[in-house]
């Protein structure tokens, strides 16, 4: 019977991915954990194999091949001992920055410390002996094929990242006979670039997003410079308030993913290029030709909507300055601007538009504020409910925003903002978080070093709304979620004194409100743009069916047929519900 590829799925990822970084030349030794592997090399012409008994040797003959032809050079060992053996050429190809990859063969990683013949722990390596050393483990899940393809793709381009060197790479094998695989799996390789002589064209991209995480203060010369980019590419930039870009062809696009029954037929760029750090948001593009870029000096594979193709290891400016600067004078003249995010704004517009009357929540009160804090002060938003509801809308070019975003978590919220006001004791920070965040970090109102610039909005209603809001699985349960996941009735179970107290005793201003027109009414002395006498602490206490009420209704401004049914049957059969109606759609 003819042999061809293993059927191990891991293992034909690795093989092809091996195809993709270019990786010909791989030196063998004999055994049994390896076959998969190695049968599958064998009837591949692509790949050249050189056969060496002792492993030892067969490291030294790679460094040799790797110097000599100036190529990456694969190993290939079995279990046990054997890749003990590799460690004087590893230690050899680590000083001389040579690329070696190390693809040492293993039973199931279980097995380790449980008394299994020829197992033995690979999972720590000497420092000054590979550069990378992953697991590359059997796939069940297409998350274990994402993981698996990323896993692997960090470990190559680590052959070449920063002058190169050894790699290793534990391969686990089920000792499959079968190998009627006639070809290997699609994947989807990650190139590296870390400076100007192979950047990729931009010619088959007619839409292009910029999608920006967490990002600290953008110089004029980066707005600028992505602003044209965005004039000459037909680009938008995707952001969310912790963005901070300030320029011409930015839109909240949050708010336009977010609905439920409406898919807008902008989710469909080419490229998104990924700057920044952490996004809060994902781009939300449906076209599955989509790809993503990764932009950061850094260099790390960062593939958070598993569409990542290129990681560029520079700066953001050197980056978009060299697209403008390679097509300028050809394009400016022939566009007037980018049409692309002149559609998502007015999409962004004419959803907001029609947002309808809202309870009071902290959706509401994001609604009728953040076009009223005073020029030039700074906002700093907590995570969950409280983002979700404040990035809904616009906030004007004048004011700067920070969250914990790095993380997402509870934990320090408003000692941030604490640090933020310390910073500059002439402009206001203001900060929003809900009761169960500032519970959790009320001891960092008692510092000695707070000014009479820092003013707090506290929404509280008594849990953690954000695990009764109507799409989150813990409302599924009720009244029941109360109990302990959403940690109801803690902290005075919102007790109309006891924030109240420990804030005035503090040496703040307290002000609160439970409605619309109270909130309207205290707002404008809480929103003063002069320096008061002492700090600011506002109280609004909401209700957390209102509270997913107004997100429910924030969702569904707008609907279309498609997004109906889409909703209808996630809501009774889940994602599998949804995949199915996608399918009979396409007909």
């Amino acid at each position: 019977m003819d042999k061809y590829y293993t059927i191990e799925k891991h293992t034909q990822i690795l093989i092809a991915l091996m195809k993709f970084h270019k990786i010909r030349k791989v030196v063998v030794s004999p055994g049994a954990t390896n076959v998969c592997f190695v049968g599958s090399l064998q009837q591949d012409p692509y790949f050249q194999l050189y056969s060496s008994v002792d492993e030892r040797s067969a490291a030294f003959i790679a460094c040799g091949l790797a110097a000599e032809s100036g190529e990456p050079v694969a190993l290939s060992c079995t279990g046990s001992t054997a890749s003990r053996n590799y460690v004087p050429g590893l230690t050899e190809a680590f000083y001389r920055k040579l690329p070696i990859l190390a693809i040492t063969a293993t039973q199931h990683p279980g097995r380790v410390g449980n008394a299994y013949a020829q197992v033995i722990d690979r999972s720590r390596q000497m420092n000054d002996m590979v550069m990378e050393s992953i697991l590359v483990d059997c796939i069940y899940t297409e998350e274990d094929e994402w993981a698996c393809s990323v896993a692997v793709n960090k470990a190559l381009i680590a052959l070449r990242k920063n002058g190169g060197g050894p790699v290793h790479i534990n391969l686990v094998t089920t000792y499959s006979k079968d190998f009627s695989a006639k070809e290997l799996p699609k994947v989807k390789g990650i190139s590296y670039t870390a400076d100007f002589s192979a950047m990729p064209a931009l010619d088959s991209f007619k839409r292009i997003a910029v999608l920006t995480g967490v990002h600290p203060k953008w110089s004029p010369e980066l707005t600028e410079m992505v602003d044209e980019f965005c004039h000459l590419y037909n680009g938008v930039v995707l952001m969310n308030h912790a963005s901070n870009y300030k320029g011409k062809y930015g839109v909240n696009h949050a708010l336009v993913i977010s609905m439920q029954q409406y898919s807008s037929p902008l989710t469909n760029a080419d490229l998104v290029i990924y700057i920044g750090s952490i996004p809060r948001y994902i781009s939300g593009m449906k076209n599955p030709d989509c790809v993503m870029w990764r932009v950061n000096p850094d260099g790390e594979i960062r593939d958070p909507e598993r569409r990542l193709t290129h990681v560029f290891a520079m700066d953001e400016l050197a980056f978009f300055r060299y697209y403008v600067e390679l097509n300028q004078d050809k394009v400016q003249a022939q566009n007037p601007g980018s049409e692309y995010a002149g559609l998502w704004q007015e999409e962004y517009n004419r959803i907001l538009s029609q947002a309808p009357d809202l309870p009071f929540s902290n959706v509401w009160v994001a609604q009728n504020t953040i076009n009223r804090f005073p020029a030039d002060s700074v906002l700093h938003i907590a995570g969950s409910n409280t983002a979700r509801s404040w990035n809904f809308f616009k906030l004007p070019d004048s004011i700067e925003c920070y969250s914990n975003d790095g993380t997402m978590g509870i934990d320090g919220q408003m000692s941030a903002l604490i640090g933020e006001s310390l910073a500059n004791p002439q402009k206001l920070h203001f900060g929003v978080v809900g009761d169960l965040t500032f519970f959790y970090d009320m001891n960092s109102l008692g510092n000695r070093h707070i000014g009479n610039n820092l003013r707090l909005i506290v929404v509280n209603n008594g849990k953690g709304t954000e695990f009764r809001i109507y799409k989150h699985p813990a409302n599924a349960f009720g009244e029941e979620a109360n109990q302990f996941m959403a940690a109801a009735g803690h902290f005075g179970n919102q007790s109309p004194e006891l924030i109240k107290h420990y804030v005035q005793d503090l040496g703040y201003e307290y002000l609160s409100a439970a409605t619309k027109e109270e909130y309207l009414e205290k707002a404008e002395r809480f929103l003063t743009p002069e320096l008061t006498e002492k700090p600011m602490v506002f109280e609004i206490f909401t209700d957390s069916t209102d509270e997913s009420d107004a997100i429910y209704a924030m969702d569904h401004i707008v609907k279309d047929s498609k997004g109906i049914a889409k909703e209808m049957i996630k809501s009774i059969a889940g994602e599998k519900g949804v995949s199915a109606v996608k399918r009979l759609l396409k007909r």
